[in-house]
């Protein structure tokens, strides 16, 4: 992995809660918050130079801007929600380059076993335990905050047991 693993193990107290609140928020309300992917890029922009260096600290700022408009142009065309394409703007400041054949393969994998649970749980009893997520009777949609906030809280995690 090319993710440094100070950086790594610099980001996860700060990003693992608002990952996890991510995919709660998501498959609660079907929504991913604006306030939630404001502080993630804040993590970024405030201890980015610190964790990363100011090379890959730059290259990130630039990550997170070519997403964000290339997450607008999805949104407009209705590929995605206005949430997941704002964290992924977010996030993008996190991911080396070196790094995106992995962090693909993470979500490829992550997206196929959070549809799966997901779909399953709906139609068993622990859906008592949280009658009240939109998520269950979201028809054909996803909470794709599910898939996105533990991807990227496994890359970061194994970036700092196994990063440069």
């Amino acid at each position: 992995m090319a993710f440094p693993a100070f950086a790594a193990w610099v980001f996860l107290p700060f990003v693992l809660p608002l990952c996890f609140y991510a995919a709660f928020t998501d498959l609660k309300e079907m929504r991913i918050t604006n306030q939630m992917v404001v502080a993630l890029a804040a993590v970024f922009v405030v201890i980015g130079p610190v964790a990363l260096g100011w090379s890959d600290y730059g290259a990130g700022l630039i990550r997170m801007v070519i997403m964000l408009i290339a997450g607008i142009a999805l949104n407009a065309g209705g590929v995605m929600g206005a949430g997941d394409a704002k964290f992924i703007a977010a996030a993008a400041g996190f991911i080396l380059p070196p790094d995106l054949q992995l962090v693909v393969l993470i979500l490829s994998a992550n997206l196929l076993a959070a549809v799966v649970t997901h779909r399953l749980a709906k139609h068993t009893p622990l859906r008592r335990i949280v009658p009240d997520w939109k998520s269950w009777e979201a028809g054909r949609k996803f909470p794709m905050g599910l898939s996105l906030g533990t991807s990227l809280a496994i890359y970061l995690g194994l970036a700092a047991v196994f990063g440069s």
